[in-house]
């Protein structure tokens, strides 16, 4: 079995490390958060010292952290990935991020005869515990290949869509996908709550027609329990519509829909909802109404 690196025990990144672990994988873990590692090391892992030191005994490296300035962080630096990972050594960014700083790492780590891909996933938290994560890829076809057995413990759906970046661009462009449609959603429920409508009579009329999604099964049922627990945090879809926003902006292209969702996670997140489910963004829109949906009218 391989020895991996892997840095990044979070939410979605600790799942992701036991399921490697139950494949029979050695992996050598690292967090900053101490508690995090210890964890792991209970399931089996080994603990790091620091990102050199998870790396140095690699021969592939994960990354799985919050957003561009940690994963440029944990790479760079006289303790970073890129300082001890050895010549050969595979780095998988599983991180969400900006796609052009993973193509800037991507050629720094060439210079050092290292390869690396981007793989960022979809599924959240229920998809990273039961191994079912929709991941997207962008790298070489060689390094694709060499990945494609550990990245098939982590998702049911593995696809390499381009070079170094698509990827993460693939990835934003789920994201704004997800986010225009959790504030259609948002809408749509809270519009027949107003109407005075039975919003589960609603949801089961219209998910068999084209208005059906997997957003709409997934969510409508947690939002009629009030259940917001979270899967996906609303400040980390905050943190990918900005760099959907960002790579947008570069690329010429409008996003008015992207724009409108952003600013409704963010009336979210300052409400102090942003560690909710990012299903927890029809709250915004239920207290400009003044209804709350699943009440009786």
């Amino acid at each position: 079995m391989v020895k991996i690196g892997f840095i990044g025990l979070g939410v979605m990144g600790n799942p992701m490390a036991k399921n490697l672990l139950k494949a029979g994988h050695h992996l050598i873990v690292y967090d900053i958060i101490k508690a995090k590692v210890e964890d792991l090391v209970q399931a089996g892992a080994e603990a790091a010292q620091n990102c050199r030191d998870a790396a140095s005994r690699g021969d592939v490296i994960i990354l799985m952290l919050p957003d561009s300035p940690e994963v440029e962080a944990v790479m760079r630096g006289e303790e970073g990935v890129l300082a001890g990972a050895r010549p050969g050594a595979l780095i998988i960014d599983m991180s969400s991020i900006s796609p052009l700083v993973d193509i800037a790492l991507e050629k720094k780590a060439r210079e050092q005869n290292l390869r690396m891909i981007d793989a960022p996933v979809s599924g959240g938290e229920p998809g990273a515990i039961a191994g079912t994560l929709a991941i997207m890829v962008g790298g070489d076809e060689a390094a694709f290949a060499e990945a494609q057995e550990i990245l098939h413990v982590m998702g049911k759906s593995v696809v390499r869509v381009g070079a170094i970046g698509a990827g993460q661009f693939t990835k934003l462009a789920n994201q704004i996908l997800v986010g225009v449609h959790l504030q259609a959603m948002s809408e749509a429920l809270v519009f027949a709550q107003k109407a005075g409508l039975d919003v589960q009579k609603v949801y089961e009329a219209v998910r068999g027609g084209l208005a059906g999604s997997h957003v709409l099964d997934a969510k409508t049922p947690l939002v009629l329990k009030r259940n917001f627990a979270p899967g996906f945090r609303i400040r980390l879809h905050i943190k990918d519509l900005k760099n959907a926003l960002i790579a947008g902006r570069e690329l010429g292209i409008p996003l008015p829909a992207t724009s409108l969702a952003q600013a409704f996670f963010e009336a979210c997140d300052a409400a102090g909802r942003g560690d909710l489910d990012h299903g927890a963004l029809i709250t915004v829109t239920e207290e400009l109404a003044k209804v709350r949906v699943g009440e009786e009218a």
